[in-house]
């Protein structure tokens, strides 16, 4: 968390304020993050115009003139647009203060996150060149059933494998198997072609729906414009053990499959 429909509603959000803006000054009030913030950023970037941004998997790329701008948002991260001279919070630690009056602040309460810059295309950085396709592209039906064949881990997990989808984080995964009536704990390489392909659709139509609804809040996402993702109302499976079944009214349980639960109905899925 944050993960694809988070990232990519960030994305929309920050892009009409960053599109041709010059950036005239940057404040780094934490260097340690997942990684340390690269050393004369702080010189690096004023005087730079951004050119695009763009999304791969869980990762913002702002593309720079002579270089890029690699951000990923960790557990906790968010992006926000303030008007210049906005107090900064306690967790707030990175300005790009921008020409138009505007400031971007990364605000990371846990500092999973990471800033990168790279002066080569960004799908050649180390963290991004292993990453498998984008789920809410055009996809070959049966991409996700060739990438379970011969696979004994769990769905769950297999989902979760940046080289097999980008971005798919465990809300989703659970939303769309969920969707699918497939067992979060069912072996890849056991479940059928078909199966596969309605995975892979429930998957894409799950994301949209997120999109839709700004993604989901659980306890630190914000938009751009520091605003809750509602999709947390529509969640069917995720984090609501106990509860419910939306679909057959038994309740929702709670299974540790490797180091995070995943959520499923006993009933609906096998």
């Amino acid at each position: 968390m944050p993960e694809l429909p988070e990232v990519e509603t960030t994305r929309r959000g920050i892009t009409p304020y960053l599109l041709g803006a010059r950036v005239t000054r940057v404040v780094v009030r934490a260097r340690r993050l997942r990684w340390p913030v690269p050393e004369k950023l702080e010189q690096l970037l004023p005087g730079r115009r951004v050119h695009r941004v763009e999304r791969r998997g869980k990762y913002l790329l702002l593309e720079m003139e002579g270089g890029w701008l690699i951000l990923h948002l960790g557990m906790s991260g968010s992006l926000c647009v303030f008007p210049l001279g906005t107090p900064p919070q306690r967790h707030d630690h990175l300005d790009l203060e921008l020409a138009g009056g505007d400031l971007l602040r990364l605000r990371d309460p846990r500092r999973f996150g990471s800033i990168h810059w790279s002066t080569r295309p960004p799908l050649e950085h180390p963290l991004l060149r292993t990453l498998g396709p984008e789920p809410l592209e055009r996809l070959h039906p049966d991409h996700l059933y060739r990438c379970t064949r011969g696979r004994g881990t769990a769905i769950r997990n297999l989902l979760l494998d940046g080289r097999v989808l980008a971005g798919i984080g465990n809300i989703y995964a659970n939303e769309a198997l969920f969707e699918a009536g497939i067992h979060p704990g069912r072996a890849a390489g056991r479940i059928s072609r078909e199966r596969c392909r309605l995975l892979q659709r429930s998957l894409r139509a799950v994301l949209r729906r997120a999109l839709a609804r700004g993604g989901t809040t659980l306890r630190d996402f914000r938009s751009s414009r520091n605003q809750p993702g509602y999709f947390r109302m529509q969640l069917k499976a995720y984090g609501r053990a106990d509860q419910p079944c939306r679909r057959c009214d038994g309740a929702i349980r709670g299974l540790r499959i490797g180091q995070r639960t995943a959520y499923y109905c006993p009933r609906c899925q096998h």
